[in-house]
This record gives structure tokens, C-alpha cells and sequence, in this order.
């Protein structure tokens, strides 16, 4: 081991075993490295790259991501790659299944693991961009000495958590710097890079999965509160951005609301027989009594109009 490598170690065992993890999360990252997944920052080898079969048999099935995501890539790689930048897209269990890097900088990242099929939890290489990014489902950035294990720490990574669109963490994605010239100021302009691709992975990935129905942008969001809406003004998709905005809860599948409710106004869409019957039924949580009840007529009309109307409740 180096004599920086030795240091590194005694710098993270010391830190461990002091009170900083409440006040820092690169120290709290570091203790649930040591401490929770029983890792050595100063282990040299690491875990093995998965086997080509099982490799893709994970590309299969993100497809439909990455079908958003890889033109997002080429896009942010064109942006740094010039910088001895490599572009990584990881699955929600740190397993990499894309990368973008140049020729010249091709055997630093390879030599460093930053390969498709590596696993880089924070289980499998304690504090890291890509682990610590997906346990904490928020962008992070960690410099080189930030690194949990000594082997890491030649590089620095920014990264950004991505969400599907259900809400639920699908991946991450990184970029990480084999320069040691990328100070403070450069990590934050790439961090906000990578942040902007990952909000238009998100974007463009729950388009394709809502894209027979209407799309709802959440005024003053950023672009990020998405909602999808059928052609009776029923909300029936929401990103984790728009789940959060309107308290929808982190069921995979929304019960259908009336976007009206949600935005607090006319939403402009044409009123009909159908819309009123499916909206008052969203609003009773699918009771017909209650929903006869809130547009003031019997169970039994509104049995009748729900007929006319081409509704059948086995359906909805």
C-alpha cells in the first residue's frame, strides 16, 4: 500500500471513530461503509465485473430507459469528455450499464472500475458518486479524498439520482474526472450538468411511458412535476417531482383524480357526460352511491348514465 493510500485509511478509521458523522455526509457515508457493510478502506481488490449474460439481461431490461437516456448521454459527453471526463449510467443497484469515455482516458477508467457490469453500491465500494447518490436519492458529489477506499480516491465523481416514472429510483448518473486539476469550482459546473441530463432522462422517460396521454406541466417546477392525464381530466400519472408537489403518495399506481382538484382550477378541458361521471366516482374513491350522492341525483340515474356514457366500473 502507498503511503498515501495509508494515510487515507487512517484519516477514514479515525474519522469513524469520532462525532463527525453527525455533522458531515461524506462521514456518515463513510461509516455506513465500515460499519454497516463491513468494508476495509484499504482492501485493494474489487468485486467482480457481473458475467456478459447477466449484463444483458440488465440492458433488456431498462430498455425503454435507456431508449431517453442514451441520446441525453452522447449530449452530456460531448459537453466534458473533452475534460478527461468519462459519462456513467448506473441502475438503481449501482450495477453500470453504460458508459462514454475517450480512448486516451479508456485504460484510467477501466483500471479503475468504472466499467458496464461493475457494481459501485455503497455496499460493494463504500462511499462513492454513484452508492452514495442512489442511498441517498439526492445529487452528490464526492472529490477524490471523499472516497471511502483508498483505491478510489484518483477520482472524483458528480452525480444525480434519476427516477422513473412512477417515482421510484431507477438509476443514477455520473461523471467522473481522472483530473486532479477539477477542483471545487469545476465539480460544481459539472454537477449542474449532470443534474439538467438526469431531469431530462426523468422528462423524456415518462413521456414514452404516458405517451397516449396528455402531459401537465406543474407551473414553477422547473420542468421536473410532470403529470399525465387521460381524456377525461383524470390524473393517472405523476413524476416523484409532481408526487411530492401535490402530497400524491408513493403508490406505483395512482388512483385517479380529477387534475382540476390538484391544480385548484379549470384545466381547460371540454366538459362531457363521461368526464363527470369518471371524475365524481375519483372524487367518492370509486363509491357510486357517494358519487350519485356529490352530483345530486339517485344511484340508480346515475347507473343509467354511466350505461349511456359507455362506462363499466370493471374497467376503471
Amino acid at each position: 500500500m502507498s503511503q498515501s493510500d495509508s494515510k487515507h485509511s487512517a484519516l477514514v478509521f479515525s474519522t469513524i471513530h469520532s462525532s463527525q458523522a453527525a455533522l458531515s455526509a461524506v462521514a456518515a457515508s463513510w461509516c455506513r461503509s465500515a460499519l454497516h457493510h463491513g468494508l476495509d478502506p484499504a482492501r485493494s481488490l474489487r468485486g467482480e465485473r457481473l458475467e456478459a449474460a447477466e449484463l444483458q439481461r440488465r440492458l433488456a431490461s431498462h430498455g425503454d430507459l435507456l431508449a431517453v437516456a442514451e441520446p441525453v448521454l452522447d449530449r452530456l459527453y460531448a459537453q466534458v469528455g473533452l475534460t478527461g471526463c468519462c459519462v456513467i449510467m448506473a441502475d438503481s443497484e449501482g450495477v453500470i450499464l453504460q458508459e462514454r469515455k475517450s480512448a486516451a482516458d479508456a485504460p484510467f477508467f477501466e483500471s479503475s472500475g468504472l466499467v458496464s457490469g461493475s457494481n459501485w453500491s455503497e455496499a460493494s465500494e463504500g462511499t462513492n458518486g454513484i452508492g452514495t447518490c442512489l442511498v441517498e436519492a439526492r445529487p452528490v458529489t464526492i472529490q477524490r479524498h471523499e472516497h471511502f477506499s483508498a483505491r478510489n480516491i484518483a477520482v472524483s465523481c458528480m452525480d444525480a439520482p434519476i427516477f422513473d416514472p412512477a417515482g421510484r429510483l431507477a438509476g443514477a448518473l455520473d461523471v467522473s474526472s481522472a483530473r486532479a486539476d477539477h477542483g471545487d469550482g469545476m465539480a460544481s459546473l459539472i454537477g449542474a450538468l449532470v443534474q439538467d441530463a438526469a431531469r431530462h432522462i426523468e422528462r423524456d422517460y415518462f413521456c414514452r411511458h404516458y405517451s397516449g396521454r396528455r402531459i401537465v406541466l406543474a407551473a414553477g417546477a422547473r420542468g421536473q412535476a410532470l403529470l399525465a392525464v387521460d381524456r377525461d381530466g383524470l390524473v393517472v400519472g405523476a413524476t416523484r417531482a409532481a408526487r411530492l408537489l401535490y402530497h400524491l403518495g408513493n403508490e406505483v399506481d395512482l388512483a385517479p383524480r380529477p387534475l382540476d382538484d390538484l391544480i385548484g382550477g379549470a384545466a381547460g378541458y371540454e366538459s362531457s357526460e363521461r368526464a363527470t361521471l369518471r371524475q365524481a366516482l375519483a372524487r367518492s374513491g370509486g363509491n357510486v352511491a357517494a358519487a350519485a350522492k356529490l352530483l345530486g341525483i339517485g344511484r340508480a340515474t346515475f347507473y343509467r348514465r354511466m350505461e349511456r356514457a359507455g362506462l363499466d366500473l370493471s374497467q376503471e
